[in-house]
């Protein structure tokens, strides 16, 4: 049984005692839930009729009896009442039998008939009602219509159209004037069905087809679609309007709002009214506020509507036209992995440090890509094919290149070893040559490959697998071969934690290679600054002396140092608790300190050693690979 605030109920348990006001809850006691806490409920028990009508007690006690009383209660000692229902439906069908006079002439629609009945009563009590209405609608007179309509799906006869399946249940006509009559007089009538008790209310049945002349049938949608207008206009509105009270906020004009051409969900609604009321507020010197509630203009609420008009309408045909540019099923495997820049919302100020870094990804992509003009002549000034960023884990490569994605407004495929591998054999090369087929239409575009080393490791080794080679032969062949071109805007961006288990023709097919390093003691206090931006710390907090004391820590570790001191506060708010400061009220958080941070470091320690073998073996590739190396070891190069 489904249970929810406000519903009507009746106690079906044993009879007893409630030690609170002293009053005994019995069976068949009527009430309304209050409120719902697991298995128990909280029931608004009406006051007994008996007690309220025995004159014997005295004022006291009547004033005690009236009062309704609150009884927490098993969810399997209640059920629904449904005889308190069926009772407000009889009301309120005799407070509408007697406005109708005062009415007429008049037409009455019943959109649904098995939907408001199923509601109205039980089916226990339905032909009970059933007569009552029906005793109703008989005293009617004069010119009035009432119409019950019913979309049902019938089996078509053999010898009937097909489109006749959908149709109305239409009519119970009271007496009518001549005109109503040359109305209705060309319908014809059918038995009604047994099967549904509505219809001793609605004695005849007409059955509405779909037009078969084409002119009629345009209209008939024209119609159609212009109800639906309505109908999605009025949705609209509800919606809004739920999400402006649940703010606080009011609109004058709302119902003069332009809702048309969209849908608007509970999360849709929100978002327009944040913007709305984001607009409304950097915009007015003097906001208008009425009572307790802003007031938001309805030209603020046109313009955040037309804002997720816009931002849908984008990404509506930007997933279309991604659809149109695949040309096979091979291609379309990618279309999920293609990521638009405004969805990534990193950019490089939000990246601490690292600012050599970013200097060299915005003149070898951002800058090809936003001013190809300056790269179209000669042989020299060409795009880059291949950038490859190596370093420790936690360093910031995956974060440098969503933020590259955002700035050069490329478009962003992130690919793995999945994307370009399957249980069949031959499919591997096919996805692959798929890609860069594919990425040619999306050009400009960046490929972004996370942890390259485990898709384009060397070849060659014991347990490689025949369907890994071939697929990495195809990969390179597709990169730079025989078929590519020079001009030819496709970047691929590799990220590793172990660049000297590459391939030596991935190393050559990636001519600039980046080492992103442990940050020093000055990026790590960019990197602190930016995390703590938004959080309560205490004045002057001492940012060079943390920064001093995390020698060794990645960015990523400064971001777990960070969490593990914001939690310190919260437990100590706990312990206050939990010593029985009944009488507090304390419910904010102090400001974060120094000392928290000292604190924390004893639990989060960098995940990386300096003397490492992994740390040394990057510094010794980056020697020997990387850009700011000293190549010493090399004996290759000018002047030797």
């Amino acid at each position: 049984m489904y249970i929810a605030s406000s519903d009507r109920v009746k106690y079906v348990g044993e009879s007893v005692l409630v030690e609170a006001d002293h009053r005994t809850l019995s069976n068949g006691q009527r009430g309304e839930i209050y409120e719902i806490n697991g298995d128990q409920v909280a029931v608004l028990f009406d006051p007994p009729e008996e007690k309220l009508d025995d004159g014997k007690n005295d004022e006291a006690n009547k004033e005690q009896d009236a009062k309704p009383s609150v009884c927490w209660v098993d969810t399997q000692d209640i059920v629904l009442d449904h005889d308190t229902e069926a009772e407000d439906w009889h009301i309120a069908m005799e407070a509408f039998c007697e406005a109708l006079p005062s009415l007429q002439p008049a037409i009455v629609y019943f959109p649904d008939s098995s939907q408001w009945l199923s509601r109205a009563v039980p089916r226990s009590n339905r032909r009970e009602f059933i007569e009552k209405v029906e005793e109703m609608f008989d005293q009617l007179n004069g010119p009035l219509v009432l119409i019950c309509g019913q979309n049902i799906l019938e089996a078509a006869p053999k010898d009937k159209d097909p489109k006749a399946l959908m149709f109305h249940n239409l009519s119970r006509l009271s007496p009518l004037t001549s005109s109503l009559k040359r109305l209705v007089g060309g319908l014809q009538g059918r038995k009604p069905s047994k099967s549904n008790g509505i219809a001793k209310l609605f004695g005849n049945k007409f059955y509405i087809p779909f037009p078969k002349d084409d002119e009629q049938l345009r209209v008939f949608n024209n119609q159609i679609a212009e109800d639906k207008k309505i109908i999605v206009s009025r949705h609209n509105l509800v919606e809004l309007h739920k999400v402006l009270e649940d703010h606080g906020l009011s609109c004058e004009n709302l119902l003069h709002v332009k809702l048309e051409s969209i849908i608007l969900t509970k999360q849709r609604a929100e978002k327009v009214i944040g913007w709305a009321r984001s607009h409304y507020l950097s915009s007015a010197i003097n906001p208008s506020i009425k009572g307790d509630k802003l007031v938001i203009p309805r030209e603020s609420l046109d313009l955040a509507i037309e804002r997720l008009r816009e931002l849908e309408a984008s990404t509506k045909s930007l997933s279309e036209n991604m659809k149109m540019l695949a040309k096979d099923e091979f291609e379309r495997n990618f279309i999920s992995a293609v990521v638009p820049p405004h969805e990534i919302g990193v950019k490089f100020e939000d990246i601490g440090a690292l600012e050599d870094v970013k200097k060299t990804l915005d003149e070898l992509v951002t800058l090809p890509m936003r001013r190809p003009e300056l790269f179209s002549r000669g042989n020299l000034l060409r795009p880059c094919k291949g950038i490859l960023l190596f370093g420790p884990p936690g360093t910031g490569k995956t974060l440098l290149a969503k933020a590259l994605a955002t700035e050069a407004g490329a478009n962003f495929i992130s690919i793995t070893g999945s994307s370009l591998t399957s249980k069949w054999f031959g499919d591997a090369e096919k996805l692959t040559k798929a890609l860069f087929s594919f990425a040619s239409r999306l050009a400009p575009v960046i490929i972004f490959v996370d942890e390259v080393d485990s898709l384009l490791g060397a070849r060659g080794g014991a347990m490689e697998h025949e369907a890994t080679r071939r697929m990495r032969n195809e990969f390179m062949a597709a990169w730079d071969g025989l078929r590519s071109k020079d001009s030819q805007r496709i970047l691929i961006l590799g990220a590793t934690n172990r660049p000297f288990d590459l391939d030596d023709a991935v190393i050559r097919r990636l001519p600039r290679r980046i080492y992103v390093d442990l940050p020093d003691a000055q990026n790590r206090m960019k990197i602190l600054k930016i995390l703590l931006a938004k959080e309560n710390i205490e004045c002057e907090f001492g940012f060079d002396e943390l920064a001093n004391a995390t020698e060794g820590y990645s960015g990523s570790d400064l971001k777990n140092l960070c969490v593990a001191a914001a939690y310190r506060p919260v437990h100590e708010l706990l312990e206050e608790e939990k010593k029985g400061a009944a009488g507090s009220t304390k419910t904010s958080l102090r400001s974060l300190k120094l000392d928290d941070f000292v604190q924390a470091k004893a639990k989060v320690s960098p995940s990386v050693a300096f003397d490492a073998t992994s740390m040394n073996e990057l510094r010794k590739w980056n020697e020997q690979y990387g850009e700011g190396g000293s190549r010493s070891k090399s004996p290759f190069g000018f002047g030797s």
